[in-house]
């Protein structure tokens, strides 16, 4: 496989302006941690700066670290469904592949080399664990290619076995994160400026010739479409965008919330409620919990101010799906990566701002509730500043 440049990753700073007030008021209180006696499965955290994979588990509510594994600059974290192995690009070396063991353990594959050379800015395994889909900006044409790379019995990439590949042009496009549908039949890429594209799947044969997406662009000129998700499961109910400038006054973030249903119509539907105001400047994170009640996401308010995580009441009439507030919790600075743990304890969320000195954790582990957020644990996950990047927990 051809060696290919990595483009830029996300936008670095968002300035907070004075027009943002009353679209959403960045929250000033602090975070109180309770603590808990909940326990979670495994999860693994990307510090990006030290070039880290940490392991971790919570039992009784306390955090225990299984193993820290070093990497060159890890931009991306992937895990197969059956939670054997697990996945991680790099800014310089391209993929890595590792084993897991029933603890969380990891063991490098491919005698620790990399098993393609792909440099990319997203990845995802489909919920088959045949292809490992990744996504970067060719270096040459300035498209953007979606490569789904086939996966062998012992989770690594054979040798000459064909890579299956689709391009897009896309204007002022940055990959910037990427989510596979549970029915395995649509990828779903967020391109900053270059908005939203969805591209058609197909497990038994991926990324035909000719294949063409859906792009949805930005809300409002200007806007950037930094994260996207879709609805767990195998039939999916919503997609969701966070993006920058949704309201058009001001520089501050959104949430689009879309029938996934519609897809393939030739006009989307959006939930009612949407686009919604995300509770910051810039989503990083947006994460769908699997009770399908609720949806949160990971919001920055800049460089040297707390970010939050917030949380949106879904309800159903029949189809008809409707988003509205619920609440936030302050959080480290730019948070960047949520998940939910496998035993729905917690929601896990990093934040690269994190700072011993500044009593900002890289790590907060926050319990449900019935949707309200409880901030009960929180840690440095190495000695900062990490740049603690993304977190994703064993299905």
């Amino acid at each position: 496989m051809k060696s290919r440049n990595l483009a830029a990753l996300w936008l670095a700073c968002f300035v907070v302006l004075a027009g943002c007030k009353g679209f959403w008021d960045v929250p000033t209180s602090t975070t109180t941690t309770t603590p808990t006696t909940l326990s979670s499965g495994v999860f693994y955290v990307l510090n990006q700066n030290s070039g880290q994979i940490v392991a971790y588990s919570i039992t009784s509510g306390s955090l225990n670290k299984i193993g820290t594994y070093s990497l060159p600059g890890p931009v991306a974290i992937a895990i197969a469904p059956n939670g054997n192995f697990l996945y991680v690009s790099t800014l310089t070396n391209g993929i890595y592949a590792y084993g897991i063991s029933s603890g969380g353990a990891l063991t490098a594959l491919n005698s620790g080399q990399f098993i393609a050379s792909d440099l990319d800015a997203a990845l995802q395994v489909d919920t088959t664990g045949a292809w490992l889909v990744d996504a970067f900006i060719a270096p040459l044409t300035g498209q953007v290619q979606v490569d789904a790379i086939p996966l062998n019995s012992s989770g690594t990439y054979t040798a000459g076995t064909t890579v299956p590949s689709a391009s897009f042009t896309v204007s002022n496009a940055t990959v910037k994160q990427m989510a596979i549908s549970g029915d395995d039949k649509n990828v779903f890429l967020a391109l900053g400026a270059g908005g939203t594209i969805v591209v058609p799947f197909n497990s038994s044969s991926p990324l035909p010739n000719g294949l063409a997406g859906t792009s949805i662009a930005p809300a409002n000129t200007g806007g950037v479409a930094l994260s996207v998700a879709v609805d767990p499961g195998s039939a999916p109910r919503l997609f969701y965008i966070g993006e920058t400038l949704v309201n058009s006054t001001a520089n501050s973030g959104g949430l689009r919330v879309y029938n996934y249903s519609s897809l393939g119509t030739g006009t989307l539907t959006q939930a009612l409620g949407s686009p919604i105001a995300s509770g910051g400047l810039a989503p990083n994170a947006i994460l769908p919990v699997a009770s399908g009640q609720y949806v949160y996401v990971a919001d920055g308010t800049g460089l040297t101010a707390n970010g939050n995580v917030s949380w949106f009441p879904i309800s159903a009439a029949g189809t008809t799906y409707s988003i509205a507030s619920g609440g936030n919790i302050v959080s480290g600075i730019q948070p960047n990566g949520l998940a939910e743990d496998i035993d729905h304890n917690f929601v896990l969320a990093v934040s690269t701002g994190g700072s011993t000195t500044s009593g900002n954790p890289d790590l907060e582990a926050y319990t449900l509730g019935t949707g309200t957020l409880t901030s009960a644990i929180t840690s440095n996950t190495g000695t900062d500043p990490v740049g603690a990047f993304a977190v994703a927990a064993l299905p």
